[in-house]
């Protein structure tokens, strides 16, 4: 195994003495399912738990999870994991929550009890209140404050919709009565107490994704809360993503001190010890998600990709990334499963795909919800184009296999010529990183070796390092870079005209998705 060079040091000390005990336990509470993982002092895997929660589909546009079914995952989960890892919740030094990001929800100070279900990140319904706010602020919107368009995606129009769809609740939420929070926040609420003063807190890098976030004074943005009529009272305190947050006080974590708030995909990052500007990954889950460290100022954007806090750690300056995000990869192959019968299961896909030497020009454009950066296209829909009788299943499976890689093409473009810097490799992570096919695929779409580490859950273990350094478990980012190691790597082979080519092909399909979910269809 290859150890990657580590990053230069960053400033300071650990932020705590160092602890007796040399597990860290992290919660990643992602789109499909909640995993519990414990590490120990090496980074290496101890036990893992993991479960999936229902997906909830009321009406055409909704996703929806409901919030108690995943805090009653958690629980069980933490449990379990702690009896495979043969440990009590005493011996953890410390427990991260990285978490989905963009998914909101609303629920009383008193009770706990949620008003509905919490709105998932590729929910669509609020399309007419961002068209309210790009008519009042154009389509940027506050894009130079919050790093972000608006946008169905992000958790402001969200809580909008929450508190115009309950009676009163934009009242009880100016009262504090309320709460809102993504979903580390009701995590972390719960466990440090609930009703029973639990700490209602958000990290950097999940407040960056509301739209309602200043990521350069780090702080709410009092402005664009009224604006959209979300009372700062309901919001939760923003902490650092690693800091020392309180202790658990509920369920088997009892006792444990929980240190790390994170986003999943800036959990990424810092699980692929990406600490140094220019570099990069992708996860590749039920979507894409690629995040470039571009160092302690923000990068402004003019190709379509958002700007985000890519993590805070104690006290120090905090770093920034470029991100794009795709809406539909991984969970394009459970579609041709479920919704087609393409094939059994997502394993199958791989192999029907080398059934065939090429796409034979069939291109699937997945834009099920739209498409995310660099276009930002609600309207566009998904479509499968150069059908012939020659086209098979085949074909149709490597056409939805080549649209993952393409579309993250497209994004590492728009990121590169943004921050100026040419991407000298690339880290991957995710179920569909597993894919050889795709990685060779993917690494010769973008010219760049493509590199896949020996942990794939570098959400939780980002988690788990960003607790370990709030309590003192590591030194620095060094030392955990220290830890990272080469799996295998990808290198590009693809002859420059053919790369062209499919490129060309690829937006000539893009074009032919968009204008389809029209407002007055």
């Amino acid at each position: 195994m290859v150890r990657s060079p580590g990053p230069r040091r960053t400033r300071g000390r650990a932020f705590g003495s160092k602890p007796l005990n040399s597990f860290v336990a992290a919660i990643d509470q992602g789109t499909t399912s909640t995993r519990v993982m414990v590490f120990d002092a090496a980074l290496r895997v101890v036990a893992v738990a993991q479960r999936e929660h229902r997906q909830i589909c009321a009406q055409p546009g909704w996703v929806e999870h409901d919030p108690a079914e995943i805090l009653r995952n958690v629980h069980e989960l933490a449990a379990q994991a702690l009896r495979e890892a043969g440990i009590a919740a005493s011996q953890l030094a410390a427990v991260g929550i990285a978490n989905q990001r963009e998914t909101a929800v609303l629920w009383e100070r008193a009770s706990g009890r949620t008003l509905g279900r919490a709105i998932v990140w590729q929910d669509c319904r609020t399309e007419s209140l961002v068209r309210d706010i790009v008519a009042r602020v154009g389509p940027q919107g506050w894009r130079e404050r919050t790093g972000l368009p608006p946008a169905n995606y992000f958790s402001a129009c969200k809580l909008q919709w929450l508190l115009r769809e309950h009676a009163g609740a934009a009242q009880a939420a100016a009262r504090g009565e309320l709460l809102f929070g993504t979903i580390d926040a009701w995590l972390a609420w719960n466990l440090t107490g609930g009703a029973d003063g639990g700490q209602h807190v958000s990290d950097v890098t999940n407040a960056s994704r509301t739209n309602l976030f200043d990521i350069r004074r780090l702080q709410w943005d009092a402005e664009i809360c009224e604006a959209l009529g979300v009372p700062p009272a309901c919001l939760p305190r923003v902490v650092s993503t690693s800091q020392r947050i309180g202790r658990i006080r509920e369920g088997a974590l009892r006792g444990a001190e929980l240190a790390a708030l994170v986003g999943d995909q800036q959990g990424a990052l810092i699980g692929q010890a990406c600490f140094a500007p220019g570099q990069a990954k992708v996860t590749y889950g039920t979507g894409s998600f690629l995040l470039m460290h571009t160092g302690e100022q923000a990068t402004p954007s003019a190709s379509g990709l958002l700007g985000t806090v890519a993590y805070r750690l104690g006290e120090q300056a905090p770093c920034y990334a470029l991100e794009g995000s795709i809406a539909v990869t991984g969970s394009l192959v459970r579609w041709l499963r479920d919704n087609l019968g393409l094939i059994g299961s997502a394993a199958e896909i791989e192999e029907l795909a080398r059934s065939v030497p090429d796409n034979g020009d069939v291109y699937f454009v997945p834009a099920f919800s739209g498409l995310f950066a660099p276009h930002w296209r609600p309207d566009a829909r998904g479509v499968l184009v150069g059908l012939t009788h020659f086209a098979h299943r085949g074909h149709v499976a490597r056409a939805a296999l080549e649209a993952t890689a393409f579309q993250v093409q497209e994004i590492v473009a728009a990121m590169q010529r943004d921050s100026g810097m040419k991407l000298r490799e690339i880290k991957v992570d995710g179920g569909m990183s597993v894919n050889s096919l795709l990685m060779q695929f993917q690494a010769d779409l973008l010219d760049t070796p493509v590199i896949r580490p020996v942990c794939g859950e570098t959400t939780a273990l980002g988690a788990a390092c960003a607790a370990g350094l709030a309590v003192g478990l590591w030194r620095d980012t060094a030392e955990l870079a220290s830890h990272w190691q080469e799996q295998r790597r990808w290198e590009p082979s693809m002859p420059a005209p053919e790369r062209e080519r499919l490129l060309r092909r690829w937006q000539q399909a893009v074009q032919r998705s968009l204008d389809w979910s029209a407002p007055d269809r």
